[in-house]
């Protein structure tokens, strides 16, 4: 009689080929289209209007809708698989797909914008200024979900994918993401410094011209910094943030040239609401957090507990993985694919899809989150990276008074 041994079982990633879904934001548009003719057809223009919202609908109702019903995933990787899936190019393939998705969407956006005749379509003439303003929205997501895709890029040592990096962010003008992101962000995140890093009290509000403008001086401050290092000023095509707004005009006076003035306020639009929802994201990673500073001055190490993680899986598949938040901090080069939960990071009860929209009403947003900071440490207030303006009114709520002077 013979017995059989049961051979082990060969880890697989499950999400391999749902990172795909990541390609759902930068063809969306022409997916919304047959259903625009077929209402149009049908006779309801104006219920034909609504799927060129589909951009902020996907973010704010179809995500958290998605993360609430399959909930968090729950798989990490093996060490020992570590190096084969980094080197597993079909995942680097997954997100270059993004980028002639991104534009195609981009070139039937600044069509349909300034078409005066969409009579294939079952539009009488040109578009009403409700289905505009939705079409400029939801191409101006899909440039910040395009943010993203520029970050995974951007952090890669490969030249090819680097400029990726940047051609993916001409789209929204905000090239000067790529060096202010992997230069200035990781290396002063968590701390008062950071323009990018939320404060306990900070409204969004407050938050985003803070984080828009510090964000742009300081991605000129270190590439000037950079150049000096070589003897060279910093008014040079080699300037990386120069280079890189250049894209931009490149990209927006072609379209101009082409699509005519009418344009003008849909590249307005789509670049400030696309770069608007990365500046949201950037608020909820790390509000609040702080890195306490040591004896001799300088701030402890970057850990797990300086990000806030959310392990929800469909808004993970859209974004590459960067709720893992914490493990992309301690590893910026790790591909996405092989990101982990960490032991010891803070969770948001949610997905980032789902707490976007409430970033932008600063009451539920701080009777969400203030408690989960408080909680994070230990009820001491002083610890967290406290809004100044609010100091005094912050440590007098909380009952905490800031160590008498030695």
């Amino acid at each position: 009689m013979s017995t059989q041994t049961a051979e082990p079982e060969v880890w697989r990633d499950k999400k391999r080929y749902l990172w795909l879904m990541g390609l759902i934001a930068p063809t969306v548009m022409f997916t919304m289209l047959p259903f625009i003719w077929a209402m149009n057809r049908f006779g309801w223009q104006v219920a034909a209007q609504v799927p060129f919202w589909i951009g902020p609908i996907l973010v704010y109702v179809l995500l958290p809708a998605l993360d609430l019903r399959f909930g968090a995933d729950g798989q990490n990787p093996p060490d020992e698989l570590m190096a084969q899936l980094e080197n597993d190019r079909y995942y680097r393939y997954c997100t270059y797909a993004y980028i002639p998705c991104q534009y195609a969407s981009l070139v039937l956006g600044a069509y349909l914008f300034t078409a005066t005749d969409l009579s294939w379509l079952g539009v009488e003439g040109s578009l009403g200024w409700f289905g505009k303003l939705g079409l400029a929205l939801s191409v101006g997501t899909l440039g910040g979900v395009g943010i993203n895709t520029a970050h995974e890029l951007g952090h890669k040592k490969d030249q090819l994918e680097r400029w990726l990096s940047k051609i993916t962010l001409a789209q929204v003008c905000y090239g000067h993401f790529y060096i202010e992101h992997n230069r200035g962000h990781h290396v002063r995140v968590a701390t008062p410094e950071d323009p990018a890093s939320g404060r306990f009290g900070e409204t969004f509000w407050e938050f985003l011209p803070r984080s828009v403008f510090g964000g742009v001086r300081s991605a000129w401050q270190l590439e000037a910094a950079r150049l000096r290092r070589l003897d060279k000023g910093p008014w040079r095509l080699s300037n990386d943030v120069l280079n890189a707004w250049l894209m931009s005009v490149v990209l927006w006076g072609v379209l101009i040239a082409v699509f005519g003035p009418a344009l003008i306020p849909f590249a307005v639009i789509q670049a400030v609401y696309g770069f608007s929802l990365l500046e949201s994201v950037n608020y909820i990673e790390h509000y609040g957090l702080l890195r306490q500073t040591r004896e001799n001055g300088r701030y402890e190490r970057c850990t797990p507990e300086h990000s806030w993680n959310s392990d929800h899986l469909v808004t993970n598949l859209f974004l590459y993985h960067l709720q893992r938040h914490s493990d992309h901090h301690a590893n910026p080069t790790r591909r996405y694919q092989t990101l982990r939960s960490m032991a010891g990071a803070p969770n948001l009860p949610s997905g980032y899809a789902s707490l976007i929209g409430l970033t932008y009403f600063p009451p539920l947003w701080r009777r969400l989150m203030d408690r989960r900071v408080l909680a994070h440490y230990g009820g001491d207030i002083t610890r967290a990276n406290i809004d100044p303006r609010r100091r005094a009114k912050i440590l007098a709520r909380y009952g905490s008074a800031e160590p008498a002077a030695a």
